[in-house]
Formats: C-alpha cells, structure tokens, sequence
C-alpha cells in the first residue's frame, strides 16, 4: 500500500501544482525536485507512467486518463512503502484513477478526504487477498441485503460460491506470486487472471481489477527483458564509440540509461538502480565537459590560424 497519494497537474505555463496529498506520514512531503522531475519526464519525453527512486525512497506518477473529466493534464503520484513492490502498486492504479475521475472536484478539501478514502480502499483491498474470512465476512454482508431486497435466487448463489470461492481466490494468488518471484512470468499472468476471474465470481470487483492489472503488467514482463538486452547492446555499442576518443558520444549514453533505470525499477533491482544512477550522472558531466573540451578546441584552432 502506498504511504501517500498526491494529486497534481502540470499547467502548460506554471508547471506541475500539487491538487490536493494525502500522507500516512506528514513527513512524507512530496519534495518540489520530484515534482519537477516528474514534470519534466511527463511533459517533454512524453512518458505515460514514472518511478524515480531517491535514497530509500521510490515514487511513482501516471497520467490520469479520461474523457470525462474537463481537466486532461491531471496526475496521480504515489510515494511508497519500503519492501513494496512497483507491479503491485502500478496495478492498483487503476482503482485510484477511477475513484478520483467519478468524484472529481475542486474543492481541495473534499479531494483530499477522497485521497484518504483511497487508501483505506487499498488497505481493506490487500487484508481481504491476504485473508479469505474477511472476503466471507464481505459476502455474507452482501447475501443479507440481497435477501432484504428479496433477491433470494442470486443471495443463494452467492453464499454457495463464498463457501469455496474465496479460499480457491486466496490459493489461486500464492501461485501466482510464487511464480511471479521464480520468474515464470507468462504462468505467473496465467494464474493473476484466473483469479481475477474468481474475484469477479464472488462480485468483489476492487480485487478482480487489481487482478487483471497485475497479471497484464507481469505479461508485460518478457518484452522488458528483450528491451532491455537491446539498451543494453546500444550502450556497449556507445562504449565502443568512446574507445576511439569520440567525446560527445557521451550525451547517446543518457537515454538508454534512464530507460534501463526505468526497467531495473520495475524487477525491484535497486543495487543495479543504483550503479546506473551514478553511470547516469557521471555521462551527463562528461558530455557537458566534452561540450566545454570542443568549443576551447575550436577556439585554439581559430587563435592557430591567426598566428
């Protein structure tokens, strides 16, 4: 679960402005350099969805989608949890987004009590994958009030499936994710949408959803990997440039780079994350310093033909 989500927009003339936050932890604050940060890669590279890693924390930022809503320059930020993994927090996002489309509003007051109501969301959503009984509980709640309205053939139908369904749902996601750390990543989809499917059975549609992302984002996986094997080839290639002294092959370096960290963010490989970090800003030095080497270059053959 996130420790905050932040709401904010990226005006054409004024850049990113904050909307409405909420925080587990007031000191938590998303910092303006993150923000900018995300600004930058939303607006000029023209990313859909972000993660920055800083220290020991990780946040994460992607364009709300909507036809709905008059606003289309809307953002949503998450700051997360130590230990958490990104494809479980990209895969929530989708209920945030949608909860904040259908209760949009510009009273900064009400969006950040929507904020709060989020996470609650997502809380009550990760208790009921980690505990079958609360599922039960849930259903049982739902079973009484069709009775009420006297829906007897689907509360019938519904306490039959909530007997075994949730215990298969709760079963169905360990497999899941055990595969999904063996590195099994198309069994691992597989399995994260047949319990999607039992989810949405037992008409718990915030778990199906959940579900569903989480198994395209891990079938996503193997394209990721190809990806970054070609980054990978493209860099040794730039590597290769600089051995014959091309100085400012360093700036073709920057660009592979990020998308490596992108990737490396996304399989959780922080020691990597870290070194292409530091690859990443010691390119950016050198490329200025070779801009810098170039120009003097020039102006010491332009003062040679001068003597």
């Amino acid at each position: 679960m996130p420790r905050a989500i932040i709401l904010y927009e990226i005006d054409p003339s004024f850049g990113p402005n904050v909307i409405a936050e909420y925080y587990l932890k007031q000191e938590d604050k998303l910092s303006p350099t993150i923000l900018k940060d995300f600004s930058e890669k939303h607006d000029k590279k023209k990313l859909l969805d972000i993660t920055i890693r800083e220290g020991d924390n990780r946040y994460f930022s992607k364009k709300i989608t909507s036809e709905s809503l008059e606003k289309q320059n809307l953002y949503l930020s998450f700051i997360l949890q130590e230990g958490e993994d990104i494809v479980s927090v990209k895969s929530i996002f989708n209920n945030v987004e949608e909860t904040v489309i259908q209760n949009y509003t510009n009273d900064k007051s009400k969006m950040t009590h929507i904020l709060n109501n989020a996470i609650n969301s997502i809380l009550s959503l990760m208790e009921k994958l980690q505990e079958p009984k609360i599922i039960k509980e849930t259903i049982n709640d739902r079973t009484k009030k069709m009775l009420d309205d006297g829906k007897l053939s689907e509360a019938r139908e519904l306490i039959d499936l909530g007997e075994e369904i949730p215990e298969k749902l709760a079963a169905e996601v360990k497999i899941a994710e055990d595969l999904l750390n063996q590195e099994f990543y198309r069994k691992a989809k597989k399995s994260f949408l047949k319990a999607a499917e039992l989810a949405e059975l037992i008409q718990e549609e915030e778990i199906a959803t959940f579900l569903l992302n989480k198994g395209e984002q891990v079938g996503f996986f193997p394209d990721l990997i190809k990806e970054r094997e070609n980054l990978y080839k493209e860099v040794e290639k730039v590597a290769t440039n600089l051995e014959i002294n091309q100085l400012q092959i360093y700036d073709n370096f920057v660009e592979p780079i990020e998308r490596l960290i992108e990737i490396s963010l996304t399989f959780e490989e922080h020691e990597l994350v870290d070194l292409l970090i530091k690859l990443k800003n010691n390119t950016q030095r050198a490329s200025k310093l070779a801009i810098e080497l170039n120009n003097i270059d020039e102006n010491i053959r332009e003062l040679l033909k001068k003597i």
